[in-house]
């Protein structure tokens, strides 16, 4: 079994987040520091950080995995470091070990999905699989037919073209946006490419999963029918 495989199963972080820890000398195994691509062999000891970790088996009669949508508030960060304050983990308080499928900006709030299974988290992460999030936004100008067509276009963001989205306006101060992408803090870069400032940055869908009427603050777990859409059909729960 690789290396960031083992890690994520275990519960600890997505395997993205795992190549992080192991790029970052964080990762031993058998004493010895991983490298990115390391095998496992039957009984190899790990460890991350000085702890040990251990792979989880499921729950008898239960579904292996957790998978969570929740309502996240402006404040909270995006990250399973338990000493950062504010983070998405303590915030929830879940009884399993979960982490977050991507992220939203602490100045962000909105729809964010929490899970145990980390083989899923680049399947959905993926930009190649043209996986929607839908946003509303406020801004600081009026919004204008210009605006949203150069945006619908592509903006130079971390010195890539993003790709073609969706636009529409709301308010005279708001707008829509549908991405299939999710670089870092994109939506406000590219609208500071047009001069705007965003003010307010809400999430409200993630593929199939929708906000509805979930409260700021609140979590719930994702119904069967959701995960039937959202995974693929090879994911076991």
């Amino acid at each position: 079994m690789r290396l960031n495989k083992f890690i994520a199963d275990s519960g600890h972080c997505s395997r993205r987040e795992a190549d992080r820890l192991i790029a970052a000398r964080r990762v031993q195994v058998n004493g010895v520091v991983a490298d990115i691509g390391t095998q496992l062999a039957d009984g190899d000891a790990v460890l991350v950080d000085g702890q040990p970790l251990s792979s989880r088996k499921p729950r008898p009669g239960g579904r292996r995995h957790v998978y969570i949508a929740l309502n996240k508030p402006v404040g909270i960060t995006c990250t399973t470091e338990h000493a950062v304050g504010g983070n998405i983990v303590d915030f929830v308080g879940h009884e399993q070990r979960i982490f977050p499928i991507g992220r939203l900006d602490k100045d962000s709030e909105g729809l964010i999905l929490l899970t145990s299974n980390g083989d899923i988290v680049n399947e959905i992460l993926r930009a190649e699989n043209r996986h929607e999030k839908e946003y509303l936004v406020a801004v600081n100008r009026p919004v204008t037919p210009e605006f949203l067509a150069g945006m619908a276009r592509g903006v130079r963001v971390h010195g890539q073209m993003t790709k073609p989205c969706r636009t529409a306006r709301i308010a005279k101060y708001g707008f829509r946006i549908v991405l299939t992408q999710g670089l870092n803090r994109q939506i406000r870069l590219m609208a500071a490419a047009f001069g705007y400032r965003v003010t307010q940055l809400r999430r409200v869908r993630i593929v199939n999963i929708r906000l509805g009427a979930l409260k700021l603050g609140q979590w719930r777990n994702l119904t069967e029918p959701e995960l039937r859409e959202l995974l693929p059909a090879r994911t076991q729960w």
